[in-house]
């Protein structure tokens, strides 16, 4: 009976995964090409936006916690990450690690903080403690200010890997991304991200059946951060920079964007809303108006396409995306 059991709770996420082996194969070699026809640094940046955008999007989209203070994870795990290639010394694989363990520990403190909150109570405790570090990070000796820490070594990955080297070091984020994206499709199609949907759904109801929600909120919190952190430390060794920009409130606003933009609660929503975004950026001809032209995407998208650009493609695909 248990064996039949197992077997059925399991067969849906197994037919998820067989569902979408093909979209995620499409979306790895659209990237592997993409560097032979797209500048590479602008595909960097949209890659480690789109980990965070999803590492954002496991929090709002799987289990409703609205973070205004995201940014606070992406910028820290940076400040980290760049202070350890650059004063320690540190190889950029142990630097980039040290940025995700950074951002998880103050993911778990805030999450101590803020997560027996819930709707926009959540939301202004994690805008406020961001703003706190804010202005930690701007008046602190190690950060180098308003200047940040500026001309991060990027070394060599394992000792073989020379990330001076423009496609190596594409390659490195992609496979950064890569692990992320797949640790959280398999954390949504798990045991543990059917009870995250629960909870999002009716938390009344989970804690009947047994649950204790605060104890997965803080869970998925904390690995949130700790993805967002990935994305951050990765970030400052591809720049080679780490400034007060990837703290900023404004950042935490744009991830927002992304992950509405691309479909909140889909898995490849927040990383298509990033290219979205990470595109406008970088035109040169929009300078100062690129934030008027996000402005105007974003309210299209809540007039005619509420579910986002991957939402609607799936609903019109009639499969899971």
């Amino acid at each position: 009976m248990t064996t039949v059991k197992a077997a059925t709770n399991a067969s849906p996420l197994a037919a998820s995964w067989r569902g979408q082996k093909i979209p995620i194969a499409g979306m790895l070699a659209v990237l592997i090409a993409a560097p032979f026809f797209v500048y590479p640094v602008v595909l960097m940046k949209a890659l480690c936006f789109a980990l965070f955008a999803c590492a954002f999007n496991l929090l709002i989209g799987y289990v409703g916690l609205l973070s205004f203070g995201h940014a606070l994870f992406l910028g820290s795990a940076g400040y980290a990450a760049a202070h350890a290639a650059k004063v320690w010394g540190w190889n950029p694989e142990f630097a980039i690690l040290f940025g995700t363990a950074f951002s998880a520990a103050i993911g778990a403190v805030v999450g101590a903080i803020a997560i027996r909150r819930q709707g926009i109570y959540f939301a202004m405790v994690t805008l406020a403690l961001a703003q706190m570090a804010y202005f930690f990070y701007l008046r602190a000796s190690f950060t180098g200010g308003e200047d940040g820490i500026q001309a991060v070594p990027r070394g060599r990955m394992f000792g073989l890997l020379d990330l001076r080297d423009t496609m190596t070091m594409y390659f490195v984020v992609l496979a950064i991304f890569t692990v992320g994206f797949l640790l959280i499709y398999r954390t949504i199609h798990s045991p543990f991200g059917q009870v995250l949907k629960g909870i999002r759904e009716n938390e009344p109801r989970a804690i009947s059946l047994g649950y204790k929600p605060d104890h997965y909120k803080m869970v998925v919190f904390v690995i949130s951060a700790a993805l967002s952190g990935l994305a951050g430390g990765t970030k400052a060794i591809v720049f080679q920079l780490a400034s007060l920009t990837d703290v900023d409130w404004r950042t935490s606003g744009e991830v927002i964007l992304m992950t509405l933009l691309g479909g909140m609660g889909t898995i490849f929503g927040p990383a298509v809303g990033a290219a979205v975004i990470v595109t406008l950026e970088t035109f040169p001809w929009l300078g100062a108006w690129v934030t008027v032209a996000e402005g105007l995407i974003f309210v299209v998208c809540v007039l005619t396409f509420r579910r986002g650009i991957v939402g609607e493609l799936s609903r019109w695909l009639k499969r899971p995306l």
